[in-house]
């Protein structure tokens, strides 16, 4: 048994792979066989009237035209040909163009486009045209969309999370909680913040709800605040002076709370307000409490239960996160899904929303076809090049060779039309030709 050759099996089949490749192969060898099956009746006309011409003058005309429909079916035959191979295998010259013209055909190409589709006001006329927010927003409202997109979002999270290490992520934020928490001076920074919120006068909300608190504390404890009393007095006092201490000193704690509550410029208001701005000033002014504040924030921040209570927190995070973009159900996936619905509304509705956004992706897609564009076509350049000659001309020849054959048929119809115009328009001219 014959075992037949890979190089003429995968010819035959012009290296067809998919269902719909196989499909232009049957195609294209359809119209291989009609614009045979032509030759063979322009042949077997022009044998036959050319063998009866003699005793039917008439056959003339049949012979002239079958004989162009020949010559014209060859020719068409040999220029179909010649692009993908040699015709009959003969090393004929200027054949098999695209096989040996395959780096030029590409180096074409890519110029193509690059000068064609990728040039600067082809590039904008196509993004001028169309408003990408406004078509996303109405995806985004298209049920099951959001969706789709939030699955995505979550797929993408876990991803990240699981390729993730955990030692490399609290390194990764200790060295950005160094770089812009530690590293900067905390003195004068605190000492504006503070000076700020002091001027403004935000620490008097503190002070009510701090005076409110003792207030009420005081009032519904006095037992614990009488005990606290009376631990700090003399043991020889009689109790009924203690119990008259006690009571006097509730009595006043409370008033004085009271009065710091509703007194807006209270002694004490006054005494907190001074001491915040001199703080302030100091932690600014004074490098000694500048020093002590800075070692503070060393000694705390570099304590190795900080570390864990960090390393702790992000795993729990970490765990809690996963475990959110795993249940579709979650109230993180829920809430993602509608934003996202809201986000497709929102560029709906809002024109100058859509008109901002379509204005900045044209600015970025220019900027990346201008800064890339040369890259690009030479994708189309170096994946030409990277085919094998004889693949790309059998490749080639699938998409196309179809439509080609109609060229051998349309030669065919042609050839015989002119064979016979140009025997007729002789006999007609010379009389004595025929």
């Amino acid at each position: 048994m014959r075992t037949s050759h890979p190089r003429r099996t995968a010819s035959r089949s012009l290296g067809a792979v998919t269902p719909a490749d196989f499909e232009r192969l049957a195609q294209l060898r359809r119209m291989q066989r009609l614009a045979l099956a032509l030759l063979g009746i322009m042949a077997l006309l022009f044998v036959v009237s050319f063998a009866l011409q003699e005793r039917y003058p008439w056959l003339a005309f049949v012979r002239a035209a079958s004989e162009g429909g020949m010559v014209g079916a060859l020719a068409d035959w040999f220029a179909v040909t010649a692009l993908f191979r040699h015709p009959l295998g003969l090393p004929i010259p200027h054949t098999n163009l695209i096989s040996n013209k395959k780096d030029e055909i590409g180096e074409g190409l890519g110029s193509f486009i690059e000068e064609n589709f990728l040039a600067d006001e082809v590039v904008h006329e196509k993004l001028a045209g169309i408003s990408g927010a406004r078509l996303a927003g109405a995806w985004l409202q298209t049920p099951g969309n959001a969706a789709h997109v939030g699955e995505l979002v979550a797929s993408a999270g876990l991803g990240a999370l699981t390729v993730l290490d955990d030692a490399d992520v609290q390194e990764l934020i200790e060295s950005l909680a160094r770089t812009h928490i530690l590293e900067p001076e905390w003195g004068p920074l605190l000492g504006r913040a503070l000076d700020s919120f002091v001027t403004g006068g935000h620490q008097e909300p503190l002070m009510d709800i701090a005076a409110e608190r003792m207030e009420d504390w005081l009032i519904t404890h006095p037992e614990a605040f009488e005990r606290m009393v009376s631990s700090q007095l003399p043991t020889w006092l009689p109790s009924f002076a203690q119990r008259f201490v006690d009571g006097r000193m509730h009595a006043e704690a409370v008033r004085f709370t009271r009065a710091v509550r509703q007194d807006p410029d209270h002694p004490l208001r006054v005494a907190a307000r001074d001491f915040l701005h001199d703080f302030a000033r100091d932690l600014e002014a004074k490098p000694e409490l500048r020093a002590q504040l800075e070692a503070f924030k060393l000694e705390v921040f570099d304590s190795p239960r900080v570390r864990a209570l960090a390393a702790s927190t992000w795993e729990t995070a970490r765990t809690a996160l996963v475990g959110m973009l795993e249940d579709p159900s979650s109230e993180l996936r829920g809430r993602l899904v509608v934003a996202l619905q809201d986000f497709g509304a929102q560029l709906l509705a809002d024109r100058t929303l859509q008109y901002k956004i379509d204005v900045w992706v044209m600015r970025v897609v220019e900027h990346l076809v201008r800064t890339y564009r040369h890259n690009i076509a030479s994708v189309v350049v170096e994946t030409v090049q990277r085919w094998d000659a004889r693949e790309a001309a059998e490749k080639i020849e699938l998409q196309i060779g179809r439509d080609l054959q109609f060229i051998r048929i349309n030669g065919t119809v042609v050839g015989a039309l002119a064979g016979l115009t140009i025997y007729t328009a002789a006999i007609l001219l010379v009389p004595t030709a025929g």
